[in-house]
């Protein structure tokens, strides 16, 4: 017994909330010395924290932040960083990457693994190389005891975890969960069950909340508005729609009028019957190229360039236009009266050797988004039953792309410059997907993957601090999110917090009679700007959607997207040798885009 305290060193090995209150001056001396050989070896402790001697403390990394303790027999390795009054307690298990918030608690004979070994057959497991993707507790959190949580788990702030569970997947914030394995029993703020809507990210308390309500005021307005806003938008004199007033008809333009009309009135636009609006759109076809030129300076149609060596089109708006006007065509009840040709007759061998010349490295948006436009007009000839390329075209597109996958992001080409960030390759992995494995119904290669890298660019405050948000780069994070999000609850909850943010910025953004603005300009000047009107309004719309469903409020908006944006597959999985689980998808790997 220490002749100055009461209380034997034991005693703060298992109680070491008391020890800040309670331990005598040799005590503290003594704790003072075992952190000193602590952060002589790399660790960083805050003050007023307490590690236990009888802990088995082997780390790589340690940060503990204030009024943090680790408590003894507790097994502490790997990289594991803390916040601030997190309590590791006896013979707890925290192992590999491990990231906690502050406020967590983790009961005694917890374990929280944030690592694995390998098993596959034909090598001892002893020999089996060991993978850590990490575990990441939000603030707030109360892991009960004997718990364990697996490697690559999210547990989101405000959950409480009850004793003996097993979680082997994600939980949102304000989860109380229990079993084995875990699942969600009802939201910690609610006393009842929670609801069990579909989707990863349902059950919430602001699918009732002031979010689901907020949701729901604005699709009224919206839907009261829509007709003043497609009215804004029509040139009488012309006879056609413009973005806003005073800027010029275009192709695009009457395509955002129809797929507002669409997802807010159920009806095509005012302005011309349904009959009418097929005729114009259809017109608008280059019966010889299948692509639709944008309007000429006084309204009329305009005029392709000439053709590549390959056959192709090479013309941005036209590329767009297959997309938007077969999409528009398809709500009205129609389709192109001709097939897109420069798909039609392009063969394998020319496909691959253009994907092989796209701008991978410096312009992942741009190659992604003639992938988008190749796939759709595929999609468009299958409906028509013309050809999608020569035989085995659209199987080779799919070939290439599953064996150009970089399975370190789960993208397509390499982040232009640390000036531009992931903002390249996560809107040409939006533009990719979507014309390709979204449309065609494909699971895609290296989800979890994909979240992290998204997630990673959604944290860039340069695109995503509010104010600086435009429809582009919110859409191609929100769209990606949504999709993989079908296949895997990795890190679900940030997901949702971020979709939640970005939800509740867009809500506020619609003026009235008007609708949304694009937003700022991207990186290279492109877009319409802040001013509203339909394109930013129909890009918005369909991101609300998104949003909204992420977070688990979107039955509140009476509205799905069906045209361009539209969240299901277009069409069944291609047959033949791409209509395999994402695992085939995945070897071998060309990484040399």
């Amino acid at each position: 017994m220490d002749s100055e305290s009461a209380l034997d060193d034991s005693y703060f090995d298992h109680c070491p909330w008391d020890f800040d209150g309670r331990a005598s001056a040799a005590q503290r001396d003594a704790q003072a010395a075992h952190q000193k050989l602590l952060t002589d070896g790399g660790a960083s402790i805050g003050p007023r924290c307490f590690v236990s001697p009888a802990a088995g403390v082997f780390t790589d990394t340690l940060r503990l932040g204030e009024n943090s303790y680790v408590a003894g027999h507790a097994y502490v390795t790997g990289r594991v960083t803390t916040g601030s009054d997190c309590t590791v307690n006896p013979y707890a298990t925290v192992r590999g990457r491990i990231v906690l918030g502050d406020g967590v608690r983790i009961g005694a004979h917890s374990s929280l693994l944030g690592f694995n070994h390998g098993f596959a057959p034909g090598r001892p497991v002893h020999r089996q190389p060991l993978t850590s993707r990490g575990i990441t507790v939000g603030d707030d959190v109360w892991i009960g005891s004997n718990v364990v949580v697996l490697d690559g788990v999210t547990i989101g702030d405000h959950c409480v975890v009850g004793a003996g569970a097993v979680v082997t997947k994600d939980l949102p914030p304000w989860s109380v969960a229990a079993g084995n394995p875990a699942r969600r029993l009802r939201d910690r703020r609610e006393s009842g069950p929670a609801r069990r809507d579909s989707g990863p990210l349902r059950g919430t308390a602001e699918a009732g909340g002031a979010l689901g309500d907020a949701v729901a005021r604005f699709a009224d307005l919206a839907r009261a508005q829509a007709g003043d806003l497609l009215a804004r938008a029509w040139d009488a004199g012309a006879g056609r729609y413009r973005d806003r007033p005073g800027a010029p008809p275009t192709v695009r333009a009457h395509c955002d009028a129809v797929e507002i009309a669409d997802l807010l009135l159920g009806t095509p636009p005012p302005q011309l019957s349904a009959a009418e609006h097929v005729e114009r759109l259809r017109a608008l076809q280059d019966p010889a190229e299948g692509m639709v030129p944008e309007l000429a300076e006084d309204g009329s149609p305009g005029v392709l360039p000439a053709r590549a060596a390959d056959g192709w089109i090479d013309d941005g708006a036209a590329e767009y236009h297959v997309l938007s006007v077969g999409y528009a065509l398809d709500l009205l009840g129609s389709r192109f009266a001709h097939p897109v040709r420069t798909v039609e007759r392009m063969t394998a061998g020319q496909l691959v050797a253009r994907l092989d010349a796209l701008p991978w490295r410096t312009r992942a948006w741009s190659a992604g988004a003639w992938v988008d436009c190749w796939a759709t007009g595929a999609h468009h000839n299958l409906g028509l039953g013309a050809g999608a390329g020569e035989p085995g075209t659209l199987e080779a597109l799919f070939g290439w792309l599953g064996t150009r996958v970089d399975p370190w992001t789960g993208m397509w080409g390499r982040a232009a410059s640390p000036a531009g960030g992931r903002l390249q390759l996560v809107n040409g992995y939006y533009r990719l997907t979507r014309g390709s494995f979204a449309q065609f119904g494909l699971p895609l290669p290296y989800a979890e993957r994909v979240v992290d890298t998204v997630l990673g660019h959604g944290g860039d405050p340069r695109w995503f601090a509010a104010g600086r948000q435009n429809a582009c780069n919110v859409l191609d994070v929100a769209h990606p999110l949504w999709l993989v999000g079908r296949q895997s609850g990795h890190r679900a909850a940030e997901a949702r917090v971020w979709a939640g943010e970005q939800l509740a910025y867009a809500l506020g953004e619609w003026r009235d009679g008007s609708g949304f603005g694009f937003g700022p300009p991207g990186e290279d000047g492109t877009g319409p700007g802040r001013e509203p009107g339909l394109q930013g309004t129909e890009m918005w719309l369909a991101i609300v959607w998104l949003l909204a469903d992420l977070v688990g409020v979107a039955d509140r908006l009476g509205y799905r997207p069906r045209g361009v944006h539209r969240p299901e597959a277009a069409r069944s999985p291609v047959p033949g040798p791409t209509a395999r689980p994402a695992s085939a998808l995945q070897a071998p790997v060309d990484n040399t885009l």
